[in-house]
């Protein structure tokens, strides 16, 4: 034990407000099991063209309370969307992370494993790197797959294009050199077979650690944050809740749809969230008068416990089919919805799908089989299969960020 685990992730720098979040819970457990971690992140906050805290050096530290671990920010330059600003501020964490982590390690010492997770490469190239240079072994997490998920949503870039190749030969790159992978995907291996790379990354190497939630907290808020909604307290009603980003990619037009097919007068749709989609999906609900949807807004992430707990149904995004999905899932409401013990809707049938796996969730796969599903729940009686609460509390249990530190654990200590 005492070992000293070093997490580098560009976005990780939210989480130490938020007092939540993947690296800040492995963070929060590996304290409590004897080593000691320290997150490394960008100063730059996402897209808003903001710091979390002003850039006077080249690194600051500060320590998250609630958990005893220091947050090291890292200077990089600001950026708003998603154009070169962001790609520069990508280039300045990748510099500054190894600066930065040199002058750490003279004054505390060096680690004695990286931990090190994209959704960015160059993350795990800083990581990779640094161990080399440390004399310790490096564990790369990989949470996206780039550049896979640029050609799954790009029109204009496929795997032939010149730079997206050289890409994958980064990519390749980087699993090779890595002393152990940790993928969000259960699929993961498959991805690798899928690229002809198994000859030269072994299964052996690739582990899987999915996100989670973290279930003190989640019950902890949703005794402390609750809401007086009416519509949510509605006894009369069949409420269908989704809550999230209301953006294209969630395609909450297909939840409208649903909303003008249900035939079952008594139910409901409540979306909390907000996005750039918001102001034209209330356009179609007044335009199309589409009555049993009602927009509730944002809400404070520490409100959702206790709304997802008091729904019906707990909808998923309604993103459209896509190949990314194929080798798994890890959105982070998922396990949230496991812990509130409600039944799940989800569109479309991705592999290596945990809702089924732990029986805690329907899935459709046409918009009338959607309707089918919330009328005949809706009515009380069973469609495809019973879902029980306890089927979504043995899948929370499994994927709660207790448990999964403990593989994370067991990985850290076979590298």
């Amino acid at each position: 034990m005492n070992k000293k685990i070093w997490i580098i992730n560009h976005y990780a720098g939210g989480m130490l407000f938020d007092c939540g979040g993947r690296h800040y819970n492995f963070a929060k457990y590996l304290k409590r099991a004897g080593y000691n971690p320290v997150v490394f992140a960008c100063n730059a906050i996402h897209g808003k063209a903001e710091t979390f805290f002003p850039d006077t050096s080249l690194w600051q530290e500060h320590m998250a309370e609630e958990i005893n671990v220091p947050f090291v920010y890292v200077r990089g330059r600001t950026y708003s969307g998603n154009g070169k600003q962001r790609l520069l501020n990508m280039t300045d964490f990748y510099r500054n992370v190894k600066k930065t982590a040199k002058e750490y390690a003279k004054l505390h010492g060096k680690p004695d494993v990286i931990y090190a997770s994209s959704v960015h490469p160059l993350t795990l190239v800083a990581g990779i790197q640094l161990a080399k240079k440390f004399g310790v072994k490096c564990i790369c997490e990989v949470r996206d797959l780039w550049p896979e998920s640029i050609v799954a949503y790009s029109s204009r870039l496929d795997k032939k294009n010149p730079v997206i190749r050289l890409l994958y030969q980064g990519e390749k790159w980087i699993y090779k050199k890595a002393d152990s992978l940790v993928f969000t995907m259960e699929g993961a291996y498959d991805y690798i077979v899928d690229q002809g790379w198994e000859k030269e990354i072994p299964r052996s190497k690739v582990h899987y650690i999915n996100n989670g939630v973290d279930i003190p907290i989640f019950e902890e808020n949703c005794q402390r944050y609750t809401t007086d909604d009416e519509d949510l307290h509605n006894t009369d009603t069949f409420k269908v809740v989704y809550t999230g980003s209301i953006r294209h990619a969630n395609n909450l037009d297909m939840l409208l749809n649903i909303a003008k097919n249900i035939t079952t007068k008594r139910t409901c749709f409540l979306i909390w969230g907000t996005g750039d989609q918001l102001p034209y999906l209330i356009q179609r609900v007044k335009e199309e008068k589409i009555e049993n949807v009602i927009f509730k807004g944002f809400i404070d992430k520490k409100y959702v416990p206790y709304i997802i707990s008091h729904a019906d149904l707990n909808i998923m995004d309604m993103q459209k089919k896509n190949d990314i999905f194929h080798y798994g899932i890890s959105p982070n409401k998922l396990f949230e919805y496991f812990a509130a013990q409600k039944p799940i809707l989800m569109y479309q049938l991705w592999d290596y799908n945990p809702a089924l796996e732990y029986q805690a969730g329907y899935v459709a796969d046409t918009l009338k089989e959607l309707c089918d599903c919330i009328d005949t729940l809706s009515n009380g009686e069973i469609w495809g299969g019973r879902i029980l609460p306890d089927h979504s509390h043995k899948a929370a249990q499994a994927f709660s960020y207790e448990n999964l530190t403990n593989k994370l654990i067991e990985i850290l200590e076979i590298v």
